[in-house]
């Protein structure tokens, strides 16, 4: 979403930098209309430019980023989606109840992860385990699983790779949603700080209340 409003404020920019350009030099600078066309293209590619630094500054200040650490961010996204995409296609491919739920929330976790890491960019530093090492490990364990549990007959040798299978991937989801709660723990700090803020405020305002109570009371 941020993608599609930065594209078109940038177009938006350019397109109205370049009527007035236009209008200025055909009508207010007296110029021919070839020669107020060609300044009004420049003018609209440097209106697109600079709507496009001015975004990207903002961009880059709201989420307290490098113009390296943004691109750096960028580039393990684009890489990343190919492989949630793979991995969910797998689970989904995988026809075996008894670990649906797993798979749904394996899913779920997965997706959260990306999408709450392409909203707030920041959050990667805290996911860098799962972008790097889990995510990984998941698409393969997934194939793995999803090509032996395929198989018309299983021997003995196959039903106990896909137990094995089954446990590993148990113990990775679980990882993976210690990632997830890491890339929360600020947000858990905060909230927890708030909440003592909260309590100690309503604490005093108690204290006051039951005072004030005390004073009338002697008065009387």
């Amino acid at each position: 979403m941020n993608g599609f409003l930065g594209f078109a404020v940038k177009i938006i920019s350019g397109f109205n930098t370049m009527a007035i350009v236009w209008l200025l030099s055909f009508f207010a600078f007296d110029q021919s209309f070839w020669l107020s066309s060609g300044l009004a293209i420049g003018g609209g590619v440097a209106g697109y430019w600079m709507a496009s630094m001015l975004w990207n500054w903002r961009l880059l200040k709201k989420h307290q980023l490098t113009r390296g650490e943004y691109k750096y961010i960028q580039k393990n996204l684009r890489e990343a989606k190919p492989k949630i995409h793979r991995l969910q296609k797998t689970l989904f491919s995988i026809r075996d109840i008894p670990t649906l739920k797993q798979r749904f929330e394996l899913t779920k976790i997965t997706r959260k992860i990306y999408s709450m890491t392409k909203r707030e960019p920041r959050r990667f530093f805290q996911g860098e385990r799962f972008f790097f090492t889990h995510l990984d490990s998941a698409v393969e364990l997934t194939e793995k699983y999803a090509f032996l549990s395929s198989q018309p007959k299983k021997n003995w040798e196959i039903q106990e790779s896909l137990s094995e299978t089954r446990r590993t991937l148990k113990e990775l989801t679980e990882y993976i949603e210690e990632d997830l709660y890491h890339m929360l723990s600020d947000d858990m700090e905060e909230l927890n700080f708030e909440l003592d803020v909260a309590r100690h405020s309503m604490k005093m305002l108690k204290e006051t209340k039951l005072e004030t109570k005390a004073g009338d009371y002697h008065e009387r």
